[in-house]
């Protein structure tokens, strides 16, 4: 029976077009490969493409390969818009040598095609998004010492780009996505040991020190550990302000008087309504019987027979928690479990050093007299479902992140109906009063054929009319 191996594929780009990379985080049924490359002079588009193809030529061909990408320029090209390109044969369409070639790579092969969303915390995209970087930086590297180039391996080869794209970054990036440079890591130290593990071609087997390596390159302000069952994840972006955590906590039953302890913290970090890539999550040994909350958590007693109890772990679990905003979804459940943990560890109570954030007294507010559970949310705010037949915490904190920013943003409706007589009678007063004979500017033919012919190339390359056409 054919294997099936996973592929996370990401793509760089500081400036578009400029220094670009790619990266492949291959994942087999007994093995991890990380491949990356990167190109002085090309566009964010062309990395992502590159990343898919190396990815997939890397495997064997008989394979079953289930990629992952964030681009949804690389999911649709390859799924839905490639057809009509061929019809037309390849007609305006941007960036046709890269399509070629990963048309021809995927022919024969078994592929399911995925879209992920990005910079969003999940392990395998962040890993492809720094290994991109990474192929980034061994390629400015070699640009200023060409002597590096010998020393590259196969998997790391800077990939010969010299095709120049036409600067038009309102075809290839409507929504100007492309234009925000990637982040840079200020910790050179943090750069030197990311790499060292990266060109390292051996499978990581030790689960203790591959959590090592991902904890040493954290954002500065984290603290580091050295536990193999507590996993933080790193910072992939910079960000500056006050640190807001979506937590959530399984517990062995409802009642923490009633000697129910944790068996699961998850939180992720976000900071001014971005997330930050940083997570922690830690499984704990209650020392007793989980009961009959196994149906709800899927935590059985066999698997955290040798998790750390929770004074193991408090420490640490503290000082990654401590001065953040705690946003959580009946927010006294969480805080009256973690308050009576650390204190049991002799620590202070964790509501006395965070601030705290209900997301249901938020949502009874906001809808009141209707379900407000994390599934009715979910379904109410249209967010992407997740399968949750059972309930873990870093999931449930991933969900509830979504929520959160769903309950809280959005734009504010202006409701005439709401103005007394007398300010409408003002209001249309003032509108009457203000009328001004505009000049009207007419575009010459050379605009209108330049205007045809970049609606027609949008088109072309999106698979869909652009909003002038429609």
């Amino acid at each position: 029976m054919a294997q099936t191996i996973t592929l996370y594929v990401d793509g760089a780009c500081r400036g578009n077009p400029g220094l670009g990379g790619w990266g492949a985080y291959v994942i087999t049924e007994t093995e991890e490969h990380k491949l990356y490359g990167g190109v002085p002079e090309t566009t964010n588009n062309r990395m992502e493409l590159s990343a898919a193809i190396e990815g997939i030529k890397f495997c064997p061909s008989d394979a079953k390969l289930i990629i992952w990408t964030d681009s949804n320029y690389v999911k649709q090209g390859i799924t839905e818009w490639i057809h009509g390109w061929k019809k037309k044969n390849w007609k305006d369409v941007k960036n046709p040598d890269l399509w070629k070639l990963l048309d021809a790579t995927c022919q024969g092969r078994e592929i399911e095609w995925n879209w992920i969303k990005g910079h969003a915390g999940h392990p395998g995209n962040e890993m492809a998004d720094q290994l991109a970087n990474l192929g980034a930086d061994q390629t400015l590297k070699a640009m200023k010492n060409p002597a590096l180039k010998a020393e590259q391996s196969s998997a790391e080869a800077v990939v010969v780009d010299k095709k120049k794209v036409e600067k038009d970054w309102l075809l290839d990036d409507p929504f100007g996505f492309d234009l925000i440079e990637s982040d840079l890591q200020d910790d050179s130290e943090a750069l030197e040991n990311l790499e060292q593990d990266m060109l390292q071609p051996e499978d990581i087997n030790d689960q203790a020190e591959a959590q090592d390596t991902m904890i040493e390159n954290a954002a500065p302000d984290l603290i580091n550990v050295e536990h193999p069952h507590i996993v933080i994840t790193p910072r992939t972006r910079q960000v500056h302000g006050p640190r807001q955590l979506i937590l959530d906590t399984e517990t062995t039953g409802f009642y923490f008087q009633d000697t129910d302890r944790i068996i699961e913290v998850g939180a992720i970090e976000m900071v001014n309504r971005k997330l930050t890539g940083s997570s922690i999550h830690i499984y704990i040994n209650p020392k007793k019987p989980v009961g009959d909350s196994e149906n709800i958590h899927g935590i059985s007693d066999a698997f955290l027979q040798d998790k750390p109890v929770y004074a193991e772990i408090a420490d640490v679990l503290f000082e990654y928690l401590k001065g953040a905003e705690i946003i959580a979804h009946n927010a006294s459940f969480d805080m009256n479990f973690l308050d009576m943990e650390f204190k049991r560890a002799g620590l202070v109570a964790l509501s006395e050093v965070c601030e705290v954030t209900d997301t249901l007294a938020m949502a009874k507010s906001k809808h009141p007299g209707q379900k407000n559970s994390l599934n009715a949310l979910v379904r109410r705010y249209e967010i992407p479902q997740r399968d949750r037949t059972f309930h873990g915490a870093l999931l449930d904190a991933e969900i509830l992140a979504d929520v959160y920013l769903a309950m809280t943003g959005g734009q504010v409706s202006f409701d005439m109906d709401t103005l007394t007589e007398s300010e409408q009678q003002e209001a249309q007063t003032a509108r009457l009063s203000v009328q001004v004979e505009l000049p009207v500017i007419l575009p010459s033919e050379q605009e209108l054929e330049a205007h045809e012919t970049w609606v027609k190339e949008f088109e072309e390359k999106h698979g869909t009319a652009c909003l002038f056409a429609k």
